[in-house]
């Protein structure tokens, strides 16, 4: 959890270069890096307190293994569900509300039993332990981008 709070403090700490973009390196700017991050922070918090640990059923899954285990996303290869690709205008109100929002998510996510999940598009369904350890990769990979994005 912590790697999630210092990530979180670290998209922070880049919105107020939120206007930023490199076409060569992403189609999106730094604020919908951070913006899709922090809905995908906060969306799948909801999901993991609405789920039924007595739904959950584990299921080998190659392409989750994989993820988990390198902690790497490859780029330009997923494209974002609908659910969590920011809709509105991107601005500093936004991305400030939001990640209030995500801290109070971090907060929620401690108070989750082990047992909830989360059912990702591709990895099936993860329980708390790997759902936290995607969305440190999920962060991490959009923070390497915008970092590419600030550098260029």
């Amino acid at each position: 959890m912590k790697n999630l709070e210092k990530l979180l403090d670290q998209l922070e700490s880049r919105i107020s270069l939120f206007e930023k973009e490199n076409i060569a390196i992403s189609k999106s700017n730094v604020g919908w890096h951070i913006e899709h991050s922090l809905l995908t922070l906060n969306g799948v918090t909801k999901v993991l307190l609405q789920s039924d640990p007595k739904d959950y059923q584990w299921k080998f899954n190659f392409t989750r293994f994989l993820i988990l285990k390198t902690g790497k996303i490859p780029r330009g290869k997923v494209k974002a569900p609908k659910v969590v690709v920011p809709q509105t205008t991107i601005d500093r109100a936004t991305l400030l509300t939001h990640i209030k929002e995500s801290r109070n998510s971090l907060l929620e996510l401690k108070t989750i039993s082990k047992d909830h999940y989360f059912e990702h598009p591709f990895f099936g369904k993860i329980k708390r332990k790997d759902t936290i350890r995607f969305l440190e990769i999920h962060t991490n990979h959009h923070w390497k981008i915008m970092e590419d994005i600030i550098k260029s």
